[in-house]
C-alpha cells in the first residue's frame, strides 16, 4: 500500500510539473536579473496564468515621467493579478549607462515597486527572446514606452504607442478585461 502511494505521489508531482511546462509560452521560459541586484527573476514563475503588462523603459526619455502611471496601475491591478515588468533599454539611446543610476531614476525618483529588469535590447539582432516574440505578435516598440499587455495564457497582444498614456481610458479599458475582477 505505502508503495502504491508513492508511486501516485510521483505521478502527481510529474503531472504537475509537465502542466507547468506546458503552460509556460517558449519566449517567457527564461530568466532576467533584476535592475541593479544580485537577483534574478524566472519570467515562467512570475507569469504563470496572469496577465501580463510589459514596457520598455528609458531613464531620459520626455515619456520618463509614465513610471508614475505605470506603478498607479501596478498598486491597483497587482492583487487582481495584473504583472507589471519594465524592461530597461539603451535602444533609443536614452538610457543611463550605469545601471545603478537607473534604478535611482526609477525606485527613487518614482517610487517603482513593479519588476523592473537589468538593461537589455528590445529590437535589432541582439532583441531579448520577450521582445522578439512581441514583434512577432504585433510590433517591435519604435520608442521607448511601448505598452504590451499580455492575456493569461501569454499568447494574445495588445500593443499601445507611449503616446498612450498609461492612465488613459483605451489602456486602462484593456487592462480591465484581463484581469480578474474583486
Amino acid at each position: 500500500m505505502m508503495k502504491s502511494s508513492i508511486y501516485a505521489a510521483l505521478f502527481l508531482l510529474l503531472l504537475i510539473a509537465n502542466s507547468y511546462a506546458v503552460s509556460c509560452p517558449d519566449y517567457l521560459d527564461v530568466s532576467f536579473k533584476k535592475l541593479h541586484s544580485s537577483q534574478s527573476v524566472d519570467l515562467c514563475q512570475l507569469t504563470q496564468g496572469k496577465p501580463v503588462l510589459i514596457v520598455n523603459t528609458a531613464s531620459h526619455c520626455g515619456y520618463t515621467p509614465h513610471f508614475k502611471e505605470l506603478e498607479a496601475i501596478h498598486q491597483k491591478y497587482h492583487s487582481q493579478g495584473l504583472v507589471v515588468i519594465g524592461f530597461p533599454s539603451d535602444d533609443f539611446f536614452q538610457e543611463e549607462d550605469d545601471e545603478a543610476k537607473t534604478a535611482e531614476i526609477c525606485f527613487i525618483n518614482y517610487g517603482v515597486t513593479f519588476t523592473m529588469l537589468t538593461p537589455t535590447a528590445v529590437w535589432g539582432g541582439d532583441v531579448n527572446s520577450v521582445f522578439k516574440f512581441l514583434a512577432e505578435k504585433s510590433t517591435s516598440p519604435k520608442w521607448n514606452f511601448y505598452k504590451y499587455l499580455i492575456d493569461g495564457k501569454g499568447q494574445q497582444v495588445q500593443v499601445f504607442s507611449p503616446r498612450v498614456a498609461p492612465d488613459d481610458e483605451r489602456f486602462i479599458s484593456a487592462i480591465e478585461s484581463l484581469v480578474v475582477k474583486k
